[in-house]
């Protein structure tokens, strides 16, 4: 099992690779990643030398786009959400473009996290429907605290490839139960399932077997794909539908 995950981690870093495209334009490197955002875009950063290193960059692209579609981030609840996600990947906001501050040492770390940080931030474009009555990720915490079910927010793990991984929530070990980690999901999506599998996969042999994973998927506003549900299925990620919740309580609480 070990082995084959580990092969399949050298695969996904031998396709990061070869799907990676740079470019010269001016004073700056457009770095075109094979992630993609809900346009089904190719995502793009940018990298500028800097007496210290490297500053990376979205351009500002992540913000406007969001609204541009009628995501407007100028509440005080949205303002804060955006700046909370952006802390648990160390970017910063500065006049509407993500940035990172990078060196020769921790480049590809930093480019990393940009990355999730763009993808997170992407993400709340969903906030825009009017349908929504509140956000996904506060349903999940109202509802594990209702469960009495204990859990850290927040946390980040180290992969065996180095990179650190951000989960919404980590409820300890018990007699019972290993480690299990939560991650929200507000738009399962193709994008979504490949960000979280390579994620629990890279972090799962870190942890050699001493976690268990849950993708908690919101299936409000729309019926989930079986696509979707059988991608985590096939990497030991247990996904567990708004929906049908309650069939975990018990097991996460325990």
């Amino acid at each position: 099992m070990i082995d084959e995950i580990r092969q399949l981690t050298d695969s996904y870093n031998t396709w990061l690779r070869d799907n990676t495209d740079i470019q010269a334009i001016d004073d700056f490197v457009e770095i075109t990643t094979p992630f993609l955002d809900r346009h089904n875009d190719h995502m793009q950063i940018y990298a500028e030398a800097t007496s210290g290193g490297f500053l990376l960059s979205d351009d500002g692209y992540t913000i406007a786009d969001l609204e541009m579609c009628g995501c407007k981030l100028d509440s005080p609840k949205r303002k804060a959400l955006l700046q909370v996600t952006l802390n648990g990947f160390g970017v910063r906001n500065v006049k509407d473009e993500l940035q990172v501050s990078a060196t020769e040492k921790d480049f590809a770390l930093k480019k990393h996290n940009l990355l999730q940080a763009m993808l997170a931030v992407n993400d709340l474009f969903y906030l825009a429907s009017s349908s929504v009555a509140s956000f996904f990720f506060e349903d999940v915490v109202s509802w594990l605290n209702l469960s009495g079910i204990r859990y850290f927010p927040n946390v980040k793990l180290t992969g065996k490839s180095g990179y650190d991984h951000h989960y919404d929530f980590v409820i300890p070990r018990s007699i019972i139960h290993p480690d299990r980690v939560l991650l929200s999901i507000t738009d399962p999506s193709k994008s979504s399932v490949s960000k979280a599998v390579f994620a629990w996969t890279d972090t799962a042999v870190a942890r050699e077997g001493e976690s268990r994973a849950y993708a908690i998927l919101n299936d409000s506003e729309r019926i989930l794909s079986s696509t979707v549900l059988e991608a985590f299925r096939n990497y030991d990620v247990h996904p567990v539908p708004w929906s049908d919740r309650e069939s975990v309580r018990e097991e996460l609480a325990a």
